[in-house]
C-alpha cells in the first residue's frame, strides 16, 4: 500500500484529469490533502475534479439514450436491408427460372 502512495502526487493527479480519469485524480487529491489540510490549491483542484466528475455523469447518462437509440435504429435498417436482398436475390432466381423454362 505504501508504494501506491509514492506516486500520489498532484502532477500524477493532474494527469489523470486529463486523460479523463477524475476518480483516481480525485483520491490522489484527497490523500494528497489528508496529508497537508492547508493546501488551499489541492483543495481547489479537488473541488474542480469532483466538478468535472459530476458533468461527466449527467452528460454521460445523457448522451447514452441517445446512443441507443440510434443503435436500435440502425440495427432494425440493418435487418430490413438483409429483408431485402433476400427478395431480391429470390425475384432474381425466379425470373432467371421462368425465363430457362420458355
Amino acid at each position: 500500500m505504501a508504494e501506491q502512495h509514492d506516486i500520489q502526487t498532484a502532477t500524477m493527479a493532474r494527469i489523470y484529469t486529463q486523460q479523463g480519469h477524475y476518480r483516481k485524480a480525485a483520491e490522489i487529491y484527497r490523500h494528497l490533502l489528508g496529508n497537508d489540510p492547508s493546501r488551499q490549491d489541492l483543495a481547489e483542484a479537488l473541488a474542480e475534479v469532483e466538478s468535472m466528475q459530476a458533468a461527466g455523469a449527467r452528460s454521460g447518462k445523457k448522451d447514452l439514450a441517445p446512443l441507443l437509440r440510434e443503435w436500435i435504429r440502425l440495427a432494425v435498417c440493418y435487418r430490413q436491408v438483409q429483408q431485402l436482398r433476400r427478395m431480391k436475390n429470390n425475384l432474381s432466381s425466379i425470373k432467371t427460372d421462368g425465363v430457362s423454362e420458355y
